[in-house]
Order: C-alpha cells, then structure tokens, then sequence
C-alpha cells in the first residue's frame, strides 16, 4: 500500500469517527479515535478469519506493518513533542521544578524496576521465558508517560492549571529517563558496552541539552530579525529538526532535546510578545503549532489502534496481561509516592500525599513512545519474548488512554471533593 493511500486511509477515518462522534457518542475526541480504531481492528480481524481472502489479508497487512517507529521516532514525534512544550506556562512549570523533577526522573527509574521485579515474581510463578533483565526492560517500555496523550486529553478534561503542569511537564521530560534507561537496561540483555547508567544519563541529557540550546540560540537570531510570521514558522520547525537529527546522530536524546527546543521558543516568544504583536497581529505562529499537535495526534492515535492488526496474541497472554495491567499501577504509585516524599515542599495543588499519588497514578497515560520502543525489541528478543511485549504495550496503552483517560476527570472531581471536606475538618471540628 502506497503512502498516499494509506494517508488517504487514516484522514478519511479521522474525519468520519470525528463526525459521528459529535453526533451520536460525544467521547474526548482522542480517546474516541483510539476506541473506535480499536473496534475496526477487532472487526477486521474476525474477518480475516471467517473470510481468508487476499484482497483482505493484503489490506489488513499493510495497515498493521506500515512502519509505526519510522514515523513516530524518524519523523514526527520531535514536532509534537516541540509543540507540547511551546505551550507549557512557564511561570507554574518554575513554581513546580522540584516535583516535576523529581517525578521525571527518580519516579521513572524506580517504576521501572519495581515494574521489572513484579513481572520478574510472575515469571518464576507461572514459568514465563522472561529473565530479570528482560522484565526490567520491559518496565522501561511502559513506565514513562506519554507527553502526547497527556497533552492530548488531559488538557481537555477541566483539570486544574497547577495540576495540568505538573501532569504535563513530568510526561514531556519522562521520555528522556525512560528511552536513556532502556539503552542501558538492553545494552545488559545484549551485551553491548553501552557503559554506565550514569554515563549515560549525562551523555543523554547533558548533550541533549548542549545541542538544543545551541542551535535554538542560533535559530532565534533569525526570528528576532524576521518580520515575517511564516517565516518564523518555518525557522521553528527547522530547528526542531535539526536539533533531533544532530541529538540522535551523536546518541543524545533527541526526545529530550525536543521538549528543551519548545521551552525556549516558548521562553523567548514570551519576551517578545509585544513585538509579536506588530509582527503577527494574527497569531499565526501559536495557532500553527496548535493544529499541528492536533493533526499529529488524531493521526497517531489512529495509528496505534491499526498496528493491532500486525500483532500476534501471545500464548501467554491470559496470564501475563492481568499481572501487567496490576503491576503499573503498583509500579507507579510507588514510584510517585517516593518522588513525592523526596520533594520537602507543599504538594502541588495542595493535596496529601495519598490524594497526590492517586491522582498522578491514575493520569499516567501511555501512548505511541511505548509502542515504539516496544517495536523496537525485535531485533535481539526471542519470538515469544517479542511478542509479550507487543501484548503488554499495546493493552497498556488501551487501558490507560481509554478506562484511565475516560474516567480521570471522575477521579479528579472525587478527589478535589475529598480535599475540600479535608481542608475544612480543622474548621469544623468533626469529621462528616
């Protein structure tokens, strides 16, 4: 199948699912799209086994093996990931550096390897031919959140400005934690001398780093001097890609230096706004990037529900899939329980520790970053192995985005209930 028809394909089906969903079902509109691919999917494939056509089996082939990772990880996610960050506040993201930190990074490593050891127990008790390692490997696949889901729904549910900050900065900064302790964890399983995990966290966010703040300096130059708002679009998506390309060819994290990128265009931006004004009376450039993220993510979210067709169901899946779906929620909240308890301040949005942990476990999506690196273990995993993990990623990702993402709103609502009756038992004297 031709690019332009799968193109043809994948618009056609966001605009159709888009349709009806205004009309009939009135679902989030990213959670919409990941459902409903998922159904055609599911439908799809009871008909290729009740109806083992060519024509059918030929379709069905080219929409589940179209090269998901090359686009995600070779083409866009850096364009989304810039656009994540470029509308990050900068003021609440200085207010919440230490959390946002501490959960980026510390609560990433650990969910990861408390993840690992989980999976790891279940694999003695059900003789599952996973090792530590792999099982490690495994919970970097699915420990970081996703930025473009979290930008994508929660954004759209009503949760607090404060909350969303700490929420969407964590997961736009997670990404370089996990994908830097997956090169570390599969460098073990495959004995490469990929060196130290701190080695490489300095290599990974020092150069990242280095690169995006060099070039981006360079690039605003030229927006400072432009008079022209497209221009300055075109400068800003050259940058972007610039910077990931240089980051990934010298093995920085080109995922991190993205998000750094969009921070400092947004930073910059900021102290120009004014002559913004004269220069872009129309906003061209913030409404650019808007619809970007919003075509890129409608087109990902389509696609992770068509890779399903290219996917084999494991053998173990009964038994592996209900121990996974346990041990992230297990994983997470002690990973942030932690994270928090190390910060020393005020919990952001003023709740308990409980009410925080239960809030940032269950706003912990997943999305396209996990199945890509999960696609990525094809290469040096056994058959059964890869396929466990393509099982795991892929009914991670459904069951955060759509029974986590369609009732975190629910969740949240609940708990700024329970915060409000906290807040006002020492005034009231008794408890109701």
């Amino acid at each position: 199948m031709s690019v332009q028809i799968l193109l043809i394909i994948i618009l056609a089906y966001i605009v159709i699912i888009g349709t009806l969903n205004d009309k009939l079902f009135h679902i989030q509109s990213d959670i919409a799209l990941v459902f409903f691919s998922s159904i055609l999917s599911i439908i799809l494939l009871i008909l290729r086994a009740v109806f083992p056509m060519e024509p059918l089996q030929n379709i069905i082939g080219a929409l589940g093996n179209f090269g998901f990772r090359e686009y995600l990880m070779d083409g866009m996610l850096c364009f989304m990931l810039f656009a994540g960050a470029s509308k990050v506040n900068m003021g609440k993201f200085k207010t919440n550096l230490r959390p946002i930190c501490l959960l980026a990074f510390v609560s990433t490593v650990l969910s990861s390897f408390l993840y690992g050891c989980l999976i790891f127990l279940a694999s003695i008790a059900f003789k599952l031919p996973l090792d530590f390692w792999t099982c490690v490997l495994l919970g970097c696949v699915v420990s970081p959140t996703d930025p473009i889901a979290a930008t994508g729904i929660l954004n759209k549910i009503g949760l607090s400005k404060n909350v969303c900050s700490v929420i969407e900065n964590e997961s736009l900064f997670n990404d370089g934690t996990g994908v830097t302790l997956f090169i570390f964890v599969r460098s073990i399983i495959t004995h490469s001398s990929e060196g130290n995990v701190a080695v490489l966290l300095a290599k990974e966010i020092l150069g990242a780093a280095v690169v995006a703040l060099a070039v981006s300096f360079i690039m605003f130059q030229l927006v400072k001097i432009s008079r022209d708002p497209i221009r300055n679009i075109l400068i800003a998506l050259l940058n972007v890609f610039l910077v990931y390309i240089i980051c990934e060819h010298f093995g920085f994290s080109g995922v991190l230096a993205s998000v750094i990128c969009g921070f400092f265009f947004s930073y910059k931006m900021d102290k120009i706004r004014r002559l913004e004004t004269v220069v872009d009376p129309h906003n061209y450039y913030d409404h650019f990037w808007e619809i970007l993220e919003g075509i890129l993510n409608s087109a990902l979210f389509v696609m992770i529900g068509f890779v399903v067709l290219g996917t084999t169901l494991s053998k173990y899946a009964p038994i592996i899939i209900p121990v996974a779906l346990v041990s992230l929620i297990i994983s997470r909240a002690g990973g942030v329980t932690v994270s928090t308890i190390l910060t020393g301040h005020r919990i952001p949005g003023n709740y308990n520790l409980p009410e925080f942990v239960a809030l940032m476990t269950w706003s912990a999506l997943k999305g396209g970053l996990s199945l890509a690196l999960a696609l990525e273990t094809e290469e040096y995993l056994a058959q059964p192995v890869y396929e466990i993990f393509l099982n795991i990623a892929f009914v991670t990702i459904f069951f955060t985005v759509l029974v986590q993402g369609m009732t975190v709103r629910r969740v949240y609502m609940g708990l700024e209930k329970h915060k409000a009756n906290r807040l006002k038992r020492p005034a009231g004297g008794s408890e109701q």
